[in-house]
């Protein structure tokens, strides 16, 4: 299978995507580590490459190729970045949105970058709005659209090990063959 994890920053995507493709034997392909790498190439951060981008849109669709020709090239593959369920295509056998909401999203890029949280909130947010706009601008893509998922989780309250349970058990009970145009799954654990 071709298994695509998409969502926000720090919604849970890497995470996620290493401990599935860990899970199920498969190799893993991050575009925000292909994006983070590109941006520390050029000298920058991944927020001033985002600005970058949005003046140069050879970054983005360098980056979007990359995902598109994985996708058409390769089985047995969790691929992730913010786009990857849409990059996919028909490759894509299976798409996951994570999600979480900006504060914990925030506090997690903090912790992972090692920066102050409302620093870490507002190049978030800033982030995010200069994506959308950039995907809505080349594509026609509403990032917000969530309709192409088989399946929608709020990470909020789960931890690393909390995410793959739901994720795998989801996965297995999926049927390509059921009914085309049914809505995506949406599960939002409460502990």
């Amino acid at each position: 299978m071709l298994i695509t994890i998409s969502g926000p920053a720090g919604s849970g995507k890497s995470t996620a995507a290493t401990a599935l493709a860990d899970e199920l034997g498969y190799d893993h392909v991050s575009g925000g580590d292909i994006f983070r790498e590109l941006a520390a190439q050029k000298g920058l951060t991944p927020l001033e490459l985002n600005k970058l981008a949005e003046e140069d849109d050879a970054i983005d669709r360098d980056l979007d190729r990359r995902l598109r020709d994985l996708a058409a090239e390769r089985d047995d593959l969790v691929l992730e970045s913010r786009l990857a369920g849409w990059m996919a295509g028909e490759h894509a056998d299976f798409r996951i949105w994570l999600d979480a909401p900006l504060n914990v999203r925030a506090r997690r890029v903090a912790d992972r970058e090692d920066k102050d949280t409302e620093l870490a909130r507002t190049e978030t947010e800033a982030r995010a709005d200069s994506e959308a706009k950039r995907y809505a601008d080349y594509y026609g893509i509403d990032i917000d659209d969530l309709s192409i998922y088989d399946l929608v989780l709020n990470t909020a309250r789960l931890g690393e090990n909390g995410m793959i349970e739901p994720i795998v058990a989801v996965i297995e009970a999926y049927n390509p063959e059921g009914d085309e145009g049914k809505t995506p799954v949406t599960v939002d654990y409460e502990f």
